[in-house]
């Protein structure tokens, strides 16, 4: 059987789909490296909305998709930018996703961390005001006995005037954490709206300004999550953190190398992870990172490293619109009954572009049911007008 796509160039070919997935077994938690897989949300498909209504969630659907990847031994980082924060998901969604994600992750011992940001704010906000928002979504995230993650904010990227007011801020809500939170560190590429973000757009000045937060607090910061798409910076930045603090990598770009470290030669330094493009490939990467508990960076690298091409399709710009991408591959392998997002996020990319994410992860044997991945790949060919 074979099935016609688009390309780029307008021309169609034939793709001939694989008949066997492969199969990853559940597993007990990860050893070796802390994992996180930043999760999509599952739109209600029958819901009277529009792109400026509040989302409305499937609520049964969300959940069971994070059963999957607890299933996996992979831990659900809550509310983030994959959950489309500040794309169609509102602050209200927000809390409601972060009260039931981690009512379901205590239910099921899953690991879960979840976003702390402003985005209930809008408008021209004082500074006093962003201190204000993240103390509120943080009081709600340690409520539910969720790990925080210290997201980066518009709000306080337009509200302040230089450095000294991130370590302000920043400072304020570390001393009031009642457990080490995860800072998030989330580039221009993601959000164009957090360019400058630590009082500077050049990175070499911005980094000093977040070094200097967590030396100020390493017994309030377990970790840090930083999302440039930049493997040298973040090796360099990772060499430099105190004794204790982790860096979690967000680069779906080059995650491989990071998570596999710099080797013992080189002082054995490595990145866990937190991930967008670990939705996706959670069964696949989560027997990754097993491999890589028995010492074996060969084969860990054998079974992650033919997915980079996937995540760079995915994650290319505009960046911030690989949340299609993974939510239509949730489609695909079954995790959903439908191709719709929170939004109206199912256009943001093309045909061509779906249909070669479709292709490679088809390869790499990532859809548990081939044969039903083909048969929606052609439905959604046959609305396109794409004849089959």
């Amino acid at each position: 059987m074979t099935i016609r796509l688009p390309r780029a160039d307008g021309a169609l070919s034939a793709y001939e789909p694989r008949t066997e997935p492969l199969r990853f077994a559940h597993g007990t938690p990860l050893t070796s490296r802390t994992v996180f897989s930043a999760a999509h949300v599952v739109a209600d498909p029958y819901a009277d909305t529009d792109p400026d209504s509040p989302a409305a969630v499937d609520w049964d659907a969300t959940l069971a998709f994070r059963r999957h990847l607890w299933s996996h031994g992979l831990g659900v980082a809550e509310a983030m930018d994959t959950a489309q924060r500040g794309m169609g998901l509102d602050w209200a969604g927000a809390a409601e996703l972060i009260r039931r994600s981690a009512a379901e992750a205590r239910s099921v011992g899953g690991t879960i961390a979840c976003g702390v940001g402003t985005d209930q704010l809008t408008g021209p906000v004082t500074l006093a005001e962003v201190r204000a928002a993240y103390e509120e979504q943080l009081a709600l995230v340690e409520s539910t006995g969720a790990q925080a993650i210290l997201m980066a904010s518009r709000a306080l990227a337009a509200a302040a005037a230089s450095a000294d007011d991130y370590l302000a801020v920043y400072g304020h809500l570390l001393r009031q954490a009642s457990e080490p939170v995860i800072l998030h560190w989330l580039g221009p590429m993601f959000d164009p709206a957090l360019e400058g973000y630590w009082g500077s757009a050049d990175l070499d000045t911005a980094t000093e300004t977040f070094l200097e937060v967590i030396a100020a607090h390493p017994d309030k910061v377990d970790g840090i999550k930083v999302s440039l798409l930049d493997a040298r910076r973040e090796v360099e930045l990772r060499r430099r953190l105190p004794q204790g603090v982790r860096c979690y990598t967000g680069d779906d770009f080059n995650y491989p190398e990071l998570i596999a470290g710099e080797g013992p030669t080189a002082g054995g330094r490595f990145s866990h992870a937190l991930l967008g493009i670990f939705d996706p490939l959670g069964p696949l990467a989560a027997e990754a990172v097993r491999v890589l508990d028995t010492g074996d960076v060969d084969g860990f690298r054998k079974l992650l490293d033919p997915t980079v091409d996937l995540s760079r399709h995915l994650f290319q710009r505009p960046t911030r619109f690989y949340k299609t991408g993974v939510v239509f591959l949730a489609w695909l392998a079954g995790h959903q009954t439908h191709f719709s997002m929170v939004g109206g996020l199912q256009s943001a990319r093309s045909l061509p572009h779906l249909a070669r994410a479709y292709e490679l992860a088809d390869g790499l044997g990532l859809f548990p049911d081939p044969a039903q991945a083909e048969s929606r790949m052609k439905s959604l060919m046959t609305v396109y007008g794409v004849p089959q």
